[in-house]
């Protein structure tokens, strides 16, 4: 797994930490503390071993984390948006207006900001080369006014202050929800302790997928929201624009410059559930036996003045005006700010939020073969549409056939006692009125289904926010960190459980708990209809799994051949904990064209790639020729 979210860097667990700070050891506290503000630079860790503070000044870790505790807290998860234009400054905005002018009006303008067609009234007379006189016959005109429009909303889920992805490769003009990718994909390789190159050479590269994307494409500047405001904000359309934006570029950046992957590609965008679809992608590649390596991931980065502004007009997000009503408040403070999600509480909305979030599967035989690491197994990823709606965007019944399904295969994998006490939720928990209602009465209901009496129920956009697309990554990223440290994260914003929740069978808590788990449940519930849930099984539980289907010896073998993987991964976390990032970024390397390869009936051979594609298919339909 590897990517980065408001809590910080999947890899090592360090964003779930993050959410579990206070509960953890003394020495996983000052870990966590470290690494984010060596990820936020506050600090750098030198060749010779010493921190320094950015006067020089050497420190241990201990004192490190001392020093900058506070500022980690402070800019880490969900807060105040750091972007000048939310805040003092304003966002920029033109207005309509129509001036009338009692007589000829003059004005001088350069010769390049001149619209070229204009009104035949309009006299213009050259001052010189540079600049144009021009005399505008009284009359009325419309013209659009330059203004600054305080933000409405203030509250995000960004990545930590002071990082910025787009710094650890030759990144030119790239969307930053790109950048993301760029980087979840290099930390989940990290992460992983397998030779990318090495595992590669060992399979036809059709045995490889890619499913990654996200759920409104690239809308920032860079993208697609450059684009569409080109014509209206007087700046040029680029040649980047109108590829970067399309959704599924996450994709094929990781095929084209991070994994040169030729194997299958694309995305399917399933608003808030779109990591879970392409997660089903992946699995139903591999159960097929179709492919044996696949990655999935989604990357968001929605915080534009545009997309805020779109959610705030149907009503969707926690703005300033409806968290003063909701705690009476008359001005709101970072603390208020800090608290603006607050999933199965009284609430007003959900907070956005940027994250990128990867994983890399593997068939079974496989991760035994190469000795790598599990962190758990997806043994099904259920998705379901609501039917007939009134409103598009209202929840409808999809959601009660996914988790009701998902829970069925819970019950099928580990019997009826672990699914009622070792299992827990976590939930879409958008923190919106009408989740809070409708997602606890699909949990209340499927819990009396199977006598589940106190389900533990997560829900950590209260940390991180919504980051859309990404947002089951986020969730799917900490349930493995609570398999790892056996704690579930709590819900801090959770003062009083809603009186409209339907809490009777669901165990809250602000605070995090202890709990063996064997098993989670990633609920998403998305815009549109969009539904899905993921059984996501503890690595003690896959191992198990694992010996009844192999064997002890094959097992022991595996254990054997990870110590290399294990090994390698903990240097990887080593290296970013200390804030040495390192992005994979393969621009124009290992390009080939159709007159390289090898093509027989049999296969295609393709230079660079050790093993050919194979061109035998199956084919159940039979032949004419039979």
């Amino acid at each position: 797994m590897g990517g980065v979210n408001a809590a910080g860097r999947t890899s090592g667990h360090q964003a779930y930490r993050r959410t579990v700070l206070d509960a953890l050891h003394k020495d996983d506290q000052t870990r966590t503390v470290v690494g984010l503000a060596a990820m936020m630079r506050l600090a750098r860790h030198h060749d010779d071993g010493h921190w320094r503070d950015a006067s020089g000044t050497i420190l241990d870790a201990a004192e490190l984390a001392a020093r900058y505790r506070q500022q980690v807290l402070d800019h880490t998860l969900i807060r105040r948006i750091e972007d000048p234009r939310f805040n003092a400054d304003g966002i920029p905005a033109n207005r309509q207006a129509q001036l009338s002018f009692d007589s000829p009006h003059t004005f001088r303008v350069r010769r390049r900001q001149l619209p070229d067609d204009l009104p035949e009234t309009w006299q213009v007379r050259e001052i010189d080369r540079n600049t144009l006189e021009v005399t505008v016959p009284a009359g009325s005109f419309e013209v659009m006014l330059p203004e600054r429009r305080p933000a409405l909303v203030r509250a995000a889920g960004q990545l930590p202050s002071g990082f910025e992805p787009s710094r650890f490769y030759r990144s030119v003009h790239h969307p930053r929800g790109l950048s993301m990718a760029i980087f979840g994909a290099s930390d989940c390789l990290g992460q992983s302790g397998l030779d990318w190159g090495a595992l590669r050479d060992r399979l036809d590269p059709d045995a490889i997928a890619v499913y990654a994307g996200n759920s409104i494409g690239q809308l920032d500047d860079e993208g697609w929201g450059g684009l569409l405001k080109s014509f209206v904000s007087g700046n040029r359309a680029t040649s980047k624009q109108m590829p970067l934006g399309y959704g599924q570029m996450p994709a094929d950046f990781l095929n084209a410059y991070v994994l040169g992957s030729v194997g299958a590609t694309g995305a399917v965008q399933g608003a808030c559930a779109t990591f879970l679809y392409n997660l089903r992608l992946a699995i139903e590649d591999i159960a097929s036996g179709r492919r044996r390596v696949v990655m999935v991931g989604t990357s968001d980065a929605p915080i534009t003045p545009e997309i805020i502004e779109g959610f705030r007009a149907m009503g969707a997000l926690a703005d300033d005006e409806s968290l003063k009503v909701l705690d009476a408040l008359t001005l709101l403070t970072d603390v208020d700010y800090q608290r603006a999600c607050r999933p199965f509480a009284r609430n007003c909305g959900f907070t956005i939020a940027e994250a990128s979030q990867f994983l890399l599967l593997m068939d079974d035989a496989l991760a035994l073969e190469t000795g790598a690491q599990v962190l758990g197994a997806v043994p099904g990823v259920f998705t379901n549409a609501d039917g007939w709606k009134r409103s598009i965007s209202a929840p409808g019944i999809g959601n009660y056939i996914t988790l009701g399904k998902a829970v069925a295969l819970a019950r099928e994998i580990l019997g009826d006692e672990a699914l009622r006490q070792r299992t827990f939720l976590h939930a879409h928990g958008t923190s919106t009125p009408k989740n809070r209602v409708t997602e606890s009465h699909v949990f209340d209901l499927i819990a009396r289904a199977y006598g589940i009496e106190a389900w533990p129920v997560v829900a950590v956009k209260a940390f991180v926010g919504h980051s859309q697309g990404s947002a089951a990554g986020d969730q799917l990223a900490s349930a493995l960190g609570s398999f790892a440290h056996g704690l579930l994260p709590g819900i801090p914003t959770l003062d009083a459980v809603a009186e409209d929740v339907y809490a009777e069978r669901l165990h809250f808590s602000r605070t995090p708990e202890a709990f063996d788990a064997d098993a989670a449940f990633i609920n998403a519930k998305g815009f549109g209809g969009n539904n899905a849930t993921a059984l996501v099984l503890s690595p003690k539980v896959t191992e198990r799994l694992l010996i009844k289907r192999h064997g002890q010896a094959a097992i022991d073998a595996w254990k054997a051949r990870q110590a290399a993987t294990l090994e390698a991964s903990s240097a990887y976390e080593r290296q970013t904990d200390e804030g040495h990032f390192q992005a994979l970024y393969r621009f124009g390397e290992g390009v080939l064209e159709g007159t390289e390869l090898e093509i027989s009936a049999e296969r295609i051979r393709i230079p660079g790639y050790a093993q050919p594609v194979s061109l035998a298919v199956d084919n159940p339909f039979g032949s004419v020729n039979d």
